[in-house]
C-alpha cells in the first residue's frame, strides 16, 4: 500500500487516461516498442499463466497481450478508447484470434454478473484516478465468477534510493504519454469493493507487482 511520503513523490495529477489514449493510439505500439521487445512481451505470458475458461482483458488497449492468451481461453477484451480498439481488432485479425472487443470504461463493464474465469488488467489501474478506482474494482468483482481470480499487473515507486530517483525523473514522461502514474492507489479500494488478495508478487525487480485477487465469499 502506498504510504503518504511515497505519494509526496508521485508525478503531477493524472491526466485524463480516456483522451490521451484516443489522442496517442495511431503511435501507442511505436512508443512501447523498446518495452515491450525488452521484456514486457514474456512477462505477459506469465500473467495469463494457470487461467482457462471465459478471460476479461480489462482495458485492451491495442492488444498488446493477445500472443499471450492460453490456447484454450474465450478471450473477451473491453477498453473506453474507440481508436485504442480500433488497432486491437486489427492486430486480432492479423494473429487470425477470436477476441470478443467492446468499447466501455472499467467502471461500466458491458457483461453480466459473473460471466468470467478470470479478469486480467495490465498496465491499466496505473491509468485510473483515485476518485475511479473502487468504482472500478466492483465493476471487475461483479462480473467475475464466485470462484473466478482477478489480476492486476501495475507499476510501483521502488524503495530503493536511486530507481525511484529514476522513476521520478521519469514520471513526467509515463504521465504525459501514458497517463500512467508509478503510485497507483488502488490497493487501498480492495475492501471497499470486495475483493481479496490471494498472492502479491513482484514480477520485475521491485518496480512490477501482480496482485492475484477473488471476490470475497460475503463482499
Amino acid at each position: 500500500m502506498n504510504s503518504p511520503m511515497s505519494r509526496t513523490m508521485a508525478e503531477a495529477p493524472i491526466l485524463n487516461a480516456r483522451s490521451t489514449y484516443e489522442r496517442i493510439a495511431f503511435a501507442y505500439d511505436f512508443l512501447d516498442a523498446p518495452y515491450e521487445i525488452l521484456w514486457k512481451r514474456a512477462l505477459r505470458r506469465k500473467v495469463f499463466e494457470g487461467l482457462d475458461g471465459a478471460i476479461l482483458d480489462a482495458g485492451v488497449g491495442t492488444g498488446c497481450n493477445f500472443v499471450a492468451y492460453p490456447p484454450s481461453a474465450r478471450a473477451s477484451g473491453c477498453d473506453a478508447s474507440a481508436a485504442m480498439l480500433e488497432r486491437a481488432r486489427a492486430r486480432a485479425e492479423k494473429l487470425g484470434q477470436t477476441v470478443e472487443l467492446r468499447r466501455c470504461d472499467l467502471t461500466r463493464l458491458d457483461w453480466q454478473d459473473a460471466t468470467f474465469d478470470g479478469v486480467v488488467a495490465t498496465f491499466v489501474f496505473a491509468c485510473i484516478d483515485n476518485n475511479e478506482q473502487a468504482a472500478a474494482l466492483a465493476e471487475v468483482r461483479r462480473v467475475c465468477k464466485p470462484d473466478g481470480e482477478i489480476r492486476i499487473v501495475d507499476y510501483r515507486l521502488s524503495p530503493r534510493p536511486l530507481v525511484r530517483a529514476r522513476q521520478k525523473l521519469m514520471s513526467a514522461w509515463l504521465n504525459g504519454t501514458f497517463a500512467a502514474t508509478y503510485t497507483p492507489t488502488t490497493e487501498e479500494h480492495f475492501e471497499q469493493a470486495g475483493l481479496e488478495v490471494i498472492e502479491e508478487k513482484f514480477l520485475r525487480s521491485d518496480v512490477l507487482k501482480m496482485i492475484r485477487l477473488r471476490p470475497r465469499k460475503n463482499g
